[in-house]
């Protein structure tokens, strides 16, 4: 079965920063893609950033240059380094698995709150 564990989430001031990470239980294909979403209240839920299995990244707009995804050296965890806070990035923080192989599955974590007082 296969479970993600978030952690990191809490409250910082705008301009700090703040790490999160997502554990990974569970055997899985090595092709695939983790990364974050995250929901603020009324709003739909968005692209933070991916990483793939290869290392390649992608980031929305948003948080280009502010926020850095990384994976660990066992492929199992991924980490979303977040600097330059903004009020605008408070939201729950969803860790995301996309697998491939033999099919394509998408599995989430629970979500973390991260919260930015202005």
């Amino acid at each position: 079965q296969v479970q993600l564990v978030e952690s990191g989430g809490g409250l910082v001031q705008a301009g700090g920063s703040l790490r999160l990470s997502c554990a990974l239980s569970g055997s899985i294909s090595t092709a695939n893609s983790m990364g974050w979403y995250r929901q603020a209240p009324g709003n739909q839920r968005e692209l933070v950033a991916t990483i793939t299995s290869s290392n390649t990244t992608n980031y929305s707009d948003s948080v280009k240059g502010r926020f850095t995804i990384s994976r660990g050296n066992a492929k199992n965890t991924v980490f979303l380094q977040m600097n330059s806070l903004k009020a605008e990035d408070t939201a729950v923080y969803y860790c995301h698995l996309q697998v491939w192989l033999p099919y394509i599955r998408t599995y989430w974590g629970q979500g973390t709150q991260v919260t930015v007082s202005s």
